[in-house]
């Protein structure tokens, strides 16, 4: 097991620190990755996160907007559909 701590820019506020536990395998193979990509450890993780249809809250909200605007479905059925588009979403 190796730790990886994800560190982010400091200019910008609004992101935070994360240190996560992997496998040694996921973390060479991650870093690989990454050296291939030309891109941060950071970016991948944050990318396979919003691939995975992790959102913050605003974003699931707007989610329900939109689909209430799109079906001009009440209240209910709207979560429902956004809950629907979300579990789909993560499925990929």
């Amino acid at each position: 097991m190796c730790y990886l701590v994800v560190r982010v820019d400091h200019e910008k506020p609004c992101m935070s620190r994360l240190t996560v536990t992997l496998d040694d395998d996921l973390h060479r193979a991650l870093k690989e990755t990454a050296a291939r990509q030309g891109r941060s450890i950071a970016s991948i993780i944050e990318e396979s996160l919003r691939l995975r249809g992790i959102q913050d809250q605003e974003s699931a909200r707007s989610l329900v907007a939109q689909a209430r605007k799109r079906a001009q479905l009440d209240p209910d059925k709207a979560l429902e559909l956004a809950v629907e588009e979300t579990r789909a979403t993560r499925k990929r």
